[in-house]
């Protein structure tokens, strides 16, 4: 059968545990604080980080690549493979969720696009995987552009800008 409740945030528990809905599927109200919770520190760690970073950020978004793609990829992979649920610092599925989802998805998505990504890449999916980065980039720059061009249009005399702030185009 299938296995419905699988996450890369619950990849330490097992398929049976999964599927009873003892992990990987709950959405308590309990569960649902602790992911807001760590979104919104995720959050203003990002908007802090961008805003330290907008000096060095002018010609690159450096401050994007560099400090909050690159360390959150590295965060989540770090912590979801350090507290694996049969490993030496076991977590619980909310502490994971706290950082995997809460506090890496408000620092940054990439994070989850990497991590899903080199799972692909550990299962010997690599031609899914390159897919995946492929059709991430070119979708979502396409949809950021497809945004803006639509604002645009429903916005015709304003300048063609996106972003009025450094932060808000680091962030």
């Amino acid at each position: 059968s299938s296995d419905l409740c699988w996450s890369p945030y619950t990849a330490g528990f097992s398929k049976k545990a999964r599927q009873s809905k003892k992990v990987g599927c709950s959405m308590s109200f309990y569960t649902c604080l602790i992911v807001m919770l760590g979104g919104a520190l995720g959050t203003l760690a990002r908007h802090t980080v961008s805003v330290l970073t907008a000096p060095y950020s002018r010609a690159m978004p450096w401050g994007t690549i560099l400090a909050i793609n690159t360390v959150g990829s590295f965060i989540i992979a770090f912590f979801g493979t350090l507290t694996l649920a049969d490993g030496r610092f076991a977590a619980s599925e909310n502490m994971r969720l706290f950082v995997m989802v809460g506090l890496c998805g408000g620092y940054t998505t990439f994070s989850s696009f990497s991590l899903q990504t080199l799972e692909l890449m550990r299962g010997g999916a690599w031609g899914r995987a390159m897919l995946t980065v492929a059709l991430s980039v070119i979708l979502c720059v396409g949809a950021a552009s497809v945004g803006h061009l639509v604002a645009s249009y429903l916005n015709p005399n304003q300048p063609v800008q996106v972003a009025q702030f450094d932060a808000e185009e680091e962030a």
